[in-house]
């Protein structure tokens, strides 16, 4: 009895370690809450509140373009042409706000679609409004649309941003009660949406995006577009994004504190292969940097979880 006992005390310590970071694990448990990528596509995700543009949400989006241009930048400068590389390239410029990212890069050729279940956090407060956090964000490999979990000064919304029209945000969502209610549940104990993203049976190159309604218990159309993908990016990703500045009164991102309480999380990462819904491998889905610092990301305590093999991250100040 008293082995048994000490078999058990053992077993109940190594699972209460639970993952370090940044972490290797097998895999993470699945979740009820997340949705099968196959399940019904129908309806269409209705604007949460009025979209009306703004100055600060205008400066929102202008950081957002300067981020991907210094994305492409680094990855037509870096001679081993890997993310790993792009990151850190862009870590170590002289560049304020500064900007920096880190997840995993979908590569050429692996996909077609791409879903996942991301965390949002309508209690996280942007006071500076030269800081934003882009958290998780998502894009597949030539889509014409990027879905944006955007942090800013005057509240959460998602974005899909349109990178085969208007380059910008064709579709602002409001993380309000209504969005809450129908697009919302808890995914590995955090308020958490489901995403996703795939190419048209059509020709040329056709996309659509989709949020799945749990009330509903279907993927509605968030928005659709086709033509040339601008974002000359020939990865995929999805990522922790943030561009920040540092807070005289702390020494550290504005971010670093204001998110204290925020998880920022990406579970069940899938990649669509030649009709098929595969989780998201080492192999076509690798890590933009496998050791990344807090200190780049002006937020020493950061702490990077790589929650299972590629398909599941999160990101915690």
């Amino acid at each position: 009895m008293a082995l048994a006992t000490a078999v058990v005390t053992a077993l109940v310590a190594l699972v209460a370690l639970g993952p370090a970071g940044p972490a290797g694990a097998a895999g993470s448990p699945p979740s009820g809450a997340v949705p099968s990528p196959t399940a019904p596509h129908r309806g269409v995700v209705a604007q949460t509140g009025p979209d009306v543009p703004t100055p600060g949400r205008d400066t929102a989006v202008r950081a957002f373009v300067e981020q991907r241009d210094e994305l492409r930048a680094a990855l037509a400068g870096d001679s081993a042409d890997t993310p790993n590389h792009a990151a850190t390239g862009i870590a170590g410029a002289s560049l304020a706000p500064t900007h920096n990212f880190w997840g995993v890069f979908p590569q050429p050729g692996t996909h077609d679609g791409i879903t996942a279940t991301h965390s949002v956090d309508p209690s996280y407060k942007v006071t500076n409004s030269q800081n934003f956090t882009y958290a998780p964000t998502t894009k597949a490999q030539n889509s014409c649309m990027e879905v944006v979990t955007a942090y800013w000064s005057q509240g959460a919304e998602i974005w899909a941003w349109d990178w085969c029209g208007t380059s910008g945000p064709a579709k602002t969502l409001k993380v309000n009660a209504d969005f809450l209610a129908k697009y919302t549940t808890t995914a590995n104990g955090i308020t958490s949406y489901s995403v996703q993203l795939t190419k048209d049976a059509t020709s040329g190159n056709a996309w659509s995006s989709y949020l799945y309604n749990h009330r509903t218990q279907a993927w509605e159309l968030l928005f659709r577009s086709s033509g040339t993908d601008q974002s000359r990016l020939a990865y995929g990703w999805d990522i922790f994004e943030i561009y920040a500045t540092v807070n005289p009164a702390t020494g550290k991102g504005y971010f670093c504190t204001e998110a204290r309480s925020t998880a920022f999380d990406s579970a069940d990462i899938k990649l669509r292969r030649a009709g098929a819904w595969q989780l998201a491998t080492p192999t076509d889905s690798p890590w933009t940097s496998t050791n990344p610092r807090g200190s780049d990301f002006l937020c020493p305590t950061l702490t990077f979880t790589r929650a299972a093999a590629n398909h599941h991250w999160t990101v915690h100040p």
